[in-house]
């Protein structure tokens, strides 16, 4: 069997072993979907109301359901990727499973790399789909509403720029994906290194460390740090105005300081690094 298949295998393993990847962002939109339902009526005539507001206004009323949407699961995805990496590498040693898998023809380095591919890639892929999936059926239940009511489709779908929207939302999740690398493979490598509450140690350091800075210097550069990797992307890959509105436009997008920013490559380095001991963890460590 080549590497391909046994990496393209060793996804499919944790497809099975964590349901949970794509049972919570499911969960999550039918809590939206059914939520939906029940105020479809009031939302269908509030964007009847819309129409007396100037065209700005007009499209940020429509667009911004349908963005709450794709943030919620979206977020939810995140939260999820968050908890698989701390119990990926922890749990096969805590059940004693590591001695099955580590009896198989898989390195440490494809075990570790299929995993971190699962918060990467695999887990948001997941979540793009459900949620344009989801404001899809929103977009639709809201047609037929509008046609029982005997308001013109046309009022939502001329405000609503479904296919801008959908490629930021794809490219937000794109540099999200990179942006975010440091953090699963610190916690690929906690996950692989612990031997009790591994979420202790993946918090307590970088705790300490803020402690340390502010008892003896008084300033706050690891919290600005943390801050700047859990919400510098948007920052660094969208327009300044991209925080206070919906995005709606391309022109919205930027790209090229995104992928020209230091803090993209410094932390795809410090991922390189936390996954290289991640993998030297797993090839040493007993189960627990």
């Amino acid at each position: 069997m080549s590497g391909r298949a046994k990496f393209l295998w060793s996804i499919r393993r944790e497809l099975w072993e964590h349901r949970s990847v794509y049972i919570a962002p499911l969960a999550v939109a039918a809590v939206v979907l059914v939520g939906f339902l029940f105020h479809i009526q009031g939302i269908a005539e509030k964007l009847f109301a819309v129409t007396s507001l100037d065209i700005i206004r007009q499209r940020v009323a429509v667009v911004t359901p349908f963005s709450l949407v794709a943030s919620v699961i979206l977020f939810t995805s995140f939260a999820v990727a968050l908890n698989y990496c701390l119990d990926a590498l922890y749990s096969e040693r805590r059940d004693r499973s590591i001695l099955f898998w580590k009896s198989m023809p898989v390195s440490d380095l494809t075990t570790v790399l299929s995993k971190f591919a699962m918060a990467m890639a695999v887990i948001p892929l997941i979540a793009f789909a459900i949620a344009f999936a989801t404001q899809l059926a929103l977009f639709l239940l809201t047609c037929v509403m509008l046609v029982v009511k005997g308001i013109d489709v046309s009022t939502l779908t001329s405000r609503l720029p479904l296919v801008q929207m959908t490629i930021a939302m794809f490219y937000g999740l794109a540099v999200h994906m990179l942006w975010y690398a440091p953090i699963y493979g610190w916690l690929l490598l906690v996950s692989a290194w612990a031997r009790k509450a591994p979420f202790l140690w993946a918090v307590l350091p970088v705790f300490a460390l803020f402690m340390v800075e502010k008892i003896a210097f008084g300033t706050g550069y690891v919290a600005q740090l943390v801050q700047y990797r859990f919400m510098g992307a948007m920052r660094e890959a969208f327009s300044a105005n991209a925080m206070k509105e919906p995005i709606t436009q391309l022109s919205q997008l930027d790209p090229a300081r995104f992928f020209s920013s230091a803090g993209l490559w410094t932390g795809l380095a410090a991922a390189a690094v936390f996954l290289a001991a991640a993998v030297w963890s797993r090839r040493r460590r007993e189960p627990i």
